[in-house]
């Protein structure tokens, strides 16, 4: 479980999160939707430990992670996959090598295990046969999933998703979605998706979580918040806001 209670945030005199309350239960897909602004990405920075909650408190796995050492922090991120919005990948390394990266950081495979479980990922992304290509000859959508590859390669028990279709073309967004919510099925993960995505959010999601104004303005399944006659939640679910 991933657990947020009461949670504050700010930068200077700029208040991001004004008390954040939300459980996200084990095998569930959640989606946190909201306006620019409304401490989507800085919630999922709390989950990682690279941000600590001015006040209030946040829970993984049992754990309170602001108050983790640095070595805890370390083991809890093992067990966190974690696809950026810009899929960050090193473009100095191959597509295999930047699979690769966290197990030879973090494991002690050999390189005929890592090659096999490289691939295996490749694969679950529908990539297979690219190791040896490197970054720049990817396209969006193809740097979006080797980036999900890595982020699956430690067969981790929670995926955050910082909006996984930005930047990406319609056709291609459906594709990245559609794999999204195959790999949770596959995977028995739980997983948070950040996203400005509306119809994306809708279509992959157990529940949703309507940010507004740095607090939880909703939480629901997707028809249920579909369905909210609360003019704010109706506005920005049309597109309005």
């Amino acid at each position: 479980m991933i657990e947020f209670k009461d949670v504050y945030k700010s930068f200077g005199d700029k208040h991001v999160l004004r008390g954040i309350n939300l459980a996200v239960n084990e095998g569930e897909l959640v989606s946190i939707l909201g306006p620019s602004g409304s401490g989507k990405s800085v919630t999922l920075k709390h989950i990682i430990g690279i941000l600590q909650p001015d006040r209030g408190e946040v829970w993984v796995d049992d754990q309170l992670v602001p108050k983790l050492s640095r070595d805890e922090l370390q083991e809890l991120r093992k067990h966190i996959g974690v696809l950026f919005q810009s899929a960050a990948l090193f473009d100095s390394m191959s597509v295999k090598d930047n699979v690769a990266f966290m197990l030879r950081m973090h494991t002690k495979m050999s390189e005929a295990e890592i090659s096999q479980r490289v691939a295996e990922c490749l694969e679950q992304v529908e990539l297979g046969g690219v190791e040896e290509l490197e970054p720049d000859e990817l396209s969006g959508g193809m740097r979006k999933r080797v980036g999900l590859a890595r982020a699956i390669a430690m067969k981790p028990k929670y995926i955050l998703y910082d909006e996984p279709t930005t930047g990406l073309d319609p056709k291609t967004a459906i594709i990245i979605g559609d794999l999204i919510a195959r790999l949770q099925k596959t995977l028995n993960i739980t997983s948070i998706v950040v996203t400005h995505d509306v119809k994306l959010a809708c279509d992959i999601s157990d529940r949703i979580a309507l940010f507004h104004d740095g607090k939880v303005a909703a939480v629901g399944s997707p028809d249920e918040i579909s369905k909210d006659d609360n003019d704010m939640i109706r506005k920005f679910m049309e597109g309005q806001l």
